[in-house]
């Protein structure tokens, strides 16, 4: 059986995690539909990003909705909401459904080719909270989503993240793993991340 096909959780045996991955949480019709509407009404933008003291401009697209006033900051870089749009309200909705989670906030990340990036790091920002729960859902062109432990250098896992897919990581991994989407010289279409999250 095809793991597209696959619309049940499988988790994802790592130590000192606790990740589920959904390969086709939204069918292909789904899929689709919600890139082209999310792509189309979206307001993205690109920001700057200071590493090592230097600015570039951020390698990835972003938008940040929330359904209070809270901001959120990584990096260097402060967030203000947009409220939520109706169809990314919708998806909220159908995950806090089905995860039985509250998520209060959503970071969209638009992937425009495969030089697109986001590098290593872990979602463990304060505002957070101790042992957040991040609900990652995929839209468009598949991507290699890489983990590494931030202790035992020899542990690490790839995983393939499909059009329609849910990633939810919770527990203490954010605590135990960093993970990042690499850029890759293949020829490869636009791609829409949406990470749902709890801001405390």
């Amino acid at each position: 059986m095809s793991l597209f096909r696959v619309s049940e959780p499988l988790k994802i045996k790592l130590p000192n995690a606790e990740i589920e991955y959904t390969p086709a949480f939204f069918n292909l019709e789904e899929s689709s539909r919600l890139f082209e509407a999310i792509y189309h009404e979206t307001n993205w933008i690109e920001e700057d990003i200071r590493v090592y003291g230097k600015v570039y401009k951020q390698p990835r697209l972003t938008a940040f909705f929330a359904s209070n006033h809270k901001a959120y900051g990584y990096s260097n870089i402060s967030m203000s909401p947009q409220p939520f749009s109706p169809i990314v309200n919708a998806m909220r909705l159908k995950i806090e459904k089905k995860t039985k989670m509250t998520f209060s906030s959503c970071l969209l990340n638009l992937y425009r080719n495969g030089q697109d990036s986001n590098g290593w790091h872990s979602d463990d920002e304060k505002e957070l909270g101790k042992n957040p729960v991040i609900a990652s859902v995929s839209l468009g062109a598949e991507r290699i989503f890489h983990l590494k432990h931030r202790k035992i250098k020899k542990l690490k896992h790839k995983l393939t993240l499909q059009n329609g897919s849910l990633l939810l990581m919770s527990g203490e991994t954010q605590h135990h793993w960093h993970h990042q989407i690499p850029k890759t010289k293949k020829m490869i279409d636009k791609r829409i991340n949406l990470t749902f999250r709890l801001i405390k």
